[in-house]
């Protein structure tokens, strides 16, 4: 917010407590503007700490006559003692070191969030090293990364790896490991889906092969030892030798005869 107010020319009207002196008689031009811009700033200053809360925190500062009186009272009112502000530093640093990554998380998603811990830690004025980021990572990324991981070490001092060196290592790994993992799932595919070819061809193959001509039933689409009308096959449907159920001509006649109407059935 500081940053946003220095940045419009509004600080110094927060800052200060400064009365706009009144316009001396017959001013010039530019007196009359200077003395516009100063009102303004104020103005403006109270209206950019009125825009930057929410409702609640605005009904309980829309009062305040000044600038400065809204920046002291949420200075008192959220920023806190040293001793509040030393106990959220404590339990930032305690929430940071239970931190474990999950086997499921990136390392950017993982990062991110030691990150978002550490920021906050830093704004309410402690000094939080980017050193610890990287010991913490270094000790509680699963086993997955620590070829990588014994990689740094040997080649360089792990005091003097940044946080953004190690990052780039880990995350060439975990790309690495993503695209070997599609590669091995597209071969799988593709190993399947060319068995299943060899498969069709093969059984067009056998459905288009020509054999010599039956001596059973003259045809030639199958060998002589699958005819259904050999001399050896019996019918289970029968009793007979010389077919299989399927051609039977008793059960055709059977079927035949339950199809007809029940008038031409009865005598």
């Amino acid at each position: 917010m500081e940053a946003y107010l220095n940045a419009n020319d509004q600080w110094e009207a927060v800052e200060n407590t400064y009365e706009v002196p009144p316009l001396l008689d017959n001013p010039t031009i530019a007196q009359m503007k200077n003395h516009k811009e100063s009102k303004q700033r104020k103005s403006k200053a109270k209206a950019s700490l009125f825009a930057a809360v929410s409702f609640s925190i605005f009904t309980r500062i829309m009062t305040l006559k000044t600038a400065n009186e809204i920046w002291n009272f949420l200075k008192k009112e959220y920023e806190g003692n040293e001793r509040v502000k030393g106990m959220q530093v404590l339990n930032l640093i305690r929430e940071f070191e239970m931190q474990r990554m999950k086997e499921s998380e990136t390392i950017k998603d993982y990062s991110d969030r030691l990150l978002d811990i550490v920021n906050k830690v830093r704004l309410l004025g402690t000094d939080f090293a980017y050193s610890r980021i990287v010991q913490k990572i270094l000790v509680t990324v699963p086993e997955k990364f620590e070829a990588t991981i014994s990689s740094i070490k040997n080649s360089k001092d792990v005091s003097s790896i940044t946080l953004a060196e190690l990052l780039n290592a880990l995350q060439a790994q975990e790309q690495r490991r993503l695209m070997r993992q599609a590669g091995f799932v597209e071969g799988a595919f593709f190993a399947k889906s060319h068995n299943n070819i060899q498969q069709r061809n093969i059984n067009n193959n056998n459905n288009n092969t020509t054999f010599p001509s039956c001596p059973y039933c003259k045809k030639s689409n199958h060998p002589q030892s699958r005819c259904w009308w050999r001399p050896d096959i019996k019918c289970h449907k029968c009793g007979q030798l010389g077919h299989i159920e399927r051609v039977c001509k008793s059960q055709q006649q059977q079927q035949q005869q339950y199809s007809l109407p029940r008038s031409q059935n009865c005598c």
